[in-house]
This record gives structure tokens, sequence and C-alpha cells, in this order.
């Protein structure tokens, strides 16, 4: 499979991207820490029907910043959507926006509205679909994380991000043959720049809920199978199918299905694409 790297100079940094396959074009904004190879064993499922772009979100991996001490707003993270899918079509895109990259994709619906024609939103960390209460504890909940991995590191954050998400590390249910994406200098590095400013991010999120359910995108809100229906990230896809009125998918695996079960996962994210996609010729 052919991979074309490239880079695009957005405001206050350079974007990293690779793009392969052919048809219409599906960006995958990825999850925490993740940069553009973090779906490496999803990507080869996808080729044969979609153009698939991922990308290394500013501050991580090959990703570079003018300011590397300065984090970014959610809003900027939309802008550099914009950016990179205005760099690489002038068509309407297909994306697949995990976690924090559901919540950047919600924002890119709402800001570039025609730009985006279908989002896939898996488990957007987005507290302000929630109601107040809910969210209020919610926020206080990531940023005690935040304060956690300050003060003691990583190794004492990552079980309680992974309680917090409903993600459970002894699951065994995984496909066989995955790539190893071990906790290495570089992942290391880029779960700081998630912490350390990312949170900030969804901390201070601007998103504008109520006009979500008059978007010209096709939202559609989606979930992993095993994800627990009390965790947070659970409840925000109850809540923006409320307001999109659509109904929640399921996708295998939980809240990292697009990496623990990337065949299945791949299957499930061609049925949605294909009751909405724009087709081959766009």
């Amino acid at each position: 499979m052919h991979t074309t790297t490239g880079t695009l100079s957005v405001p206050g940094a350079v974007l990293h991207h690779q793009v392969r396959g052919t048809g219409p074009l599906l960006l995958i904004s990825q999850s925490g820490e993740g940069d553009a190879d973090r779906t490496v064993d999803l990507v080869p499922h996808l080729t044969d029907s979609y153009t698939v772009v991922t990308y290394d979100r500013r501050g991580l991996s090959r990703s570079r910043l003018d300011d590397p001490g300065r984090g970014a707003t959610l809003a900027e993270h939309a802008d550099d959507v914009h950016r990179l899918l205005t760099s690489l079509t002038d068509a309407p895109a297909l994306m697949l926006g995990c976690s924090l990259g559901a919540v950047i994709g919600l924002h890119t619906a709402l800001r570039h509205p025609g730009q985006i024609h279908t989002l896939i939103a898996h488990e957007p960390v987005a507290p302000r679909l929630l109601p107040d209460d809910e969210r209020v504890r919610h926020e206080r909940e990531l940023a005690a994380l935040q304060d956690l991995y300050l003060r003691d590191g990583l190794a004492a954050a990552l079980p309680e991000i992974a309680r917090t998400l409903g993600i459970d590390p002894t699951a065994t249910d995984a496909e066989p043959g995955l790539t190893p994406q071990p906790v290495n200098a570089l992942r290391t590095a880029n779960f700081d720049y998630f912490i350390r400013h990312d949170f900030t991010a969804v901390l201070h999120d601007t998103l504008d809920t109520a006009e979500l359910k008059d978007t010209t995108t096709r939202i559609v809100p989606a979930a992993g199978r095993t994800t627990p229906p009390h965790v947070f990230d659970r409840r925000t896809v109850t809540s923006l199918a409320r307001l999109t009125g659509r109904e929640p998918q399921e996708l295998p695996g939980g809240h990292n299905g697009n990496t623990t079960h990337p065949r299945a996962y791949a299957q499930r994210v061609r049925q949605i694409l294909g009751g909405g996609h724009p087709g081959p010729g766009h």
C-alpha cells in the first residue's frame, strides 16, 4: 500500500499527514496521544474504497510547533482540520473522529459548514454535551487526572485515565496480529503534550452543542460495544444522539476499538459511511 506523506503550514505549526488509498477522502482524527500511525492496522482495511488521511495533531510526533510550550484550543485543532482538508480536496470529506478527535470533528462541522459530509463521532470527550451537573463533575474528574499526572507521572495517571474512559486494560478479546504500540519515548512525549495541553483544551471547550442539531454535516454518534454505559464518554454519545435525532451506532471493541478490533471496526465504518457517503466521483 503506497503512502504519500506531506507537511502543511498552519498558524503556529507545521502538520505532518499521510495519504493512502483511493476513493472519497476519509480523514481519521485520532484519540488521545495518537498520531498518524495510531490506526496502522485499521487503515489497510479501508484504502480500497477511501482515500484515507491521517495526521499528527499539532504538538504530537512529527508536527512542529512554533512555540512548543503553548497548547491549542479545540477551535484551533478544528481550524487545522479545515486547512488540511482544504489542501487535499475541494469536495465534502468524510471523517472518523475518535475521542478527542470526535470533539475536533464536531467543532469543524459547526465552524466550516459543508466541508464534512459525514462525521462518525466515536465517544467524544466533550463534557459540554452533558447536563450541567454531569458536565461539572466530569470536568473536575479530568482536572484531577491532569493534576495526578503533573504530580505523580504517567505510570500513575494512565490506569486512572483508562478507568475514567471505561477502558479495560486486561481485556483479552483483541483481534490477533496487531502491530505493537509500546509506550516508548515518542508516545511518552505525546502523552505529555496531550495531558498537559489537550486536557486543558477540553476543560475550556466552547462547543455550542445546541447548534449541532442544525449542522449540514451528517453526524453519526458512535460508541464501543464494550464501553460501560455509565462512563462519561459513553454518556456523551447518548446526549449527542438526542441532540441530533440520530440513533447511536455501536462499533466493535471499547473506547479504542479502532486499534483493538481494526478489521471488524473497519467493516462497521464502511457500513455506516455506506449509508451516506458522497460517492467516488466527489
